[in-house]
């Protein structure tokens, strides 16, 4: 999947984690009601943005990490019938350890 789409400069390319469909208290959730994720598996990443100097900047996430982003952050694409999310390194709000 990944080597079908390469992310560029600082971006990231991620598969949101499946959205719960059922609350802690056991409710199900029907599809219309679950929010989706904002936690996904990075898939790849670009080559970094350029600096003044000429420079990649290193990116703080690497294939496989699984993070957290902010709400309405990324450009969704389809490839293949899976949904996918690009992603500028500045809309990562954390790494899950």
């Amino acid at each position: 999947m990944a080597a079908k789409v390469r992310p560029l400069g600082d971006k990231i390319l991620l598969k949101r984690v499946e959205a719960e469909s059922k609350t802690k208290s056991g409710i199900v959730l029907p599809e219309a009601a679950k929010e989706k994720p904002k936690r996904g598996t990075v898939l790849a990443v670009g080559d970094g943005k350029l600096l003044d100097s000429g420079e990649r900047a290193k990116f703080q996430v690497k294939k496989g990490d699984e993070i957290i982003f902010a709400s309405y952050a990324g450009t969704e694409i389809k490839v293949d019938n899976e949904e996918l999310l690009i992603l500028s390194e500045d809309e990562v709000l954390a790494v899950i350890e």
